[in-house]
């Protein structure tokens, strides 16, 4: 079988051959991601390690080892796939983006009743561009670039934040922050860290009465607010924001890990939430303002978020046109447009993403990463499926950094 057969046969797996999905399907998609977030192909493709690009949606296919740039007038996404392997072993990358890091997670019991969710990461080596184990960290982002990663050590909160060089393996700077954090994330520009602050662990578990198995987090908070860090010099100003919904809406609540992040254009922090009004911006005073033009829209279930030119804005799925497809929305105007995919999870570029998505069996669970284009009708396999059982194993949850 040869790369061109691989690449057909893949693509096929999204086909309208697909077996029919179960009822209820985009409910339980959603549970899934709202969980979450608040939280083979033949092996001959190890070899060819094919490079293809994405031009007008249209996959062009290059057996060669050397990642694919832009060129003339064309308008292309360059990737980097390995659709036999899961978890990934060597890189995996399409367009302005890459799988940076990864994660599983396990539950460690402390008590009969109480519980807590530990991440073990594996990191992308910028030298040896593979991935490799390191368990010494509880929480990790990747900056721009990939050279750095801002890291959380163990037993959250943690009192400091790490600036991991990742070629080295060794931790090159720490910043100590005032209030402990357990969450901590790049701006776009890479200059500014967001460490969201809590009281306490944001992992726990619960074992519900009669029941042998830990429950989903906590759905009270310790959240307390949140640092804006130089990375540059170290420095930091601490916002504090309060728990719930205030007076405008008391019964407002709170995931127990509920992290802040950046707006894209780095000027406000804003958080999720699972009430209405699902998302809440602030300064860096911790002043609750107006959403952004531009970010009014956006799903804070959804990890692709805004679009780089910030034009765009992904949304939840949609399962309407295809089996599995998700909404893309216009940044100023709400309107929804279909695209492959069942979770956008990173944009390649203004007009293509990363996603989850199923196979031929139709389990919502059993997911790959693949490649989706807006308008277009085919996806492109970036990495095998994860398991849909094993949460040791084989359910790894992606990282990704622009590179």
């Amino acid at each position: 079988m040869n790369v061109d057969e691989l690449v057909r046969d893949a693509l096929r797996d999204q086909a309208d051959g697909q077996s029919p999905v179960g009822p209820g399907f985009a409910d339980r998609v959603l549970a899934v991601r709202r969980r979450r977030r608040g939280r083979r192909i033949a092996s001959v493709a190890a070899t060819a390690a094919a490079v293809i690009a994405v031009a007008v949606g249209v996959p062009v296919l290059d057996s060669g080892k050397q990642d694919v740039r832009p060129s003339g007038g064309v308008r292309q996404t360059s990737v980097i796939p390995h659709p036999d392997q899961s978890p990934p072993r060597d890189l995996i990358a399409a367009g302005r983006v890459a799988l940076a890091a990864y994660y599983t997670t396990r539950t460690v019991e402390q008590s009969a009743d109480r519980a807590v969710s530990e991440r073990t990461y594996w990191l992308l080596n910028p030298g040896t561009k593979k991935y490799a184990q390191d368990d010494r960290w509880s929480y990790v982002a990747v900056a721009p670039g990939m050279r750095t990663a801002a890291v959380l050590e163990r037993n959250l909160p943690v009192p400091r934040v790490g600036l991991l060089d990742l070629a080295s393996g060794q931790v090159k700077r720490w910043i100590p922050v005032d209030r402990p954090v357990a969450g901590v994330e790049f701006s776009t520009d890479g200059r500014k860290l967001i460490a969201t602050t809590y009281g306490g662990n944001p992992d726990r578990r619960v074992k519900i009465e009669g029941s042998q198995d830990w429950d989903a987090p906590f759905m009270e908070s310790d959240r307390t607010g949140f640092h804006v860090i130089d990375v540059a010099s170290g420095s930091s100003s601490w916002a504090g924001v309060e728990v719930g919904g205030g007076a405008h809406n008391p019964d407002a609540f709170l995931n127990s890990r509920q992290d802040f992040s950046f707006t894209r254009d780095g000027r406000l922090a804003w958080s999720g939430m699972p009430t209405e009004p699902g998302e809440r911006f602030y300064d860096f005073t911790g002043k609750e303002v107006s959403a952004p033009a531009l970010e009014r829209h956006r799903d804070w279930s959804v990890d692709a978020g805004v679009s780089p030119d910030g034009q765009l804005i992904a949304g939840q799925f949609a399962g309407r046109k295809w089996k599995t497809s998700s909404f893309v929305l216009d940044a100023r105007t709400g309107k929804q447009r279909e695209v492959r995919g069942q979770q956008l999870l990173a944009w390649a570029d203004g007009n293509s993403l990363v996603a989850w998505d199923i196979g031929r069996d139709g389990n919502e669970f059993h997911q790959r990463l693949v490649l989706v284009t807006i308008g277009g009708e085919k996806t492109i396999p970036l990495s095998d499926f994860r398991s849909p059982k094993d949460n040791t194993k084989g359910r790894w949850e992606p990282v990704f950094a622009e590179r």
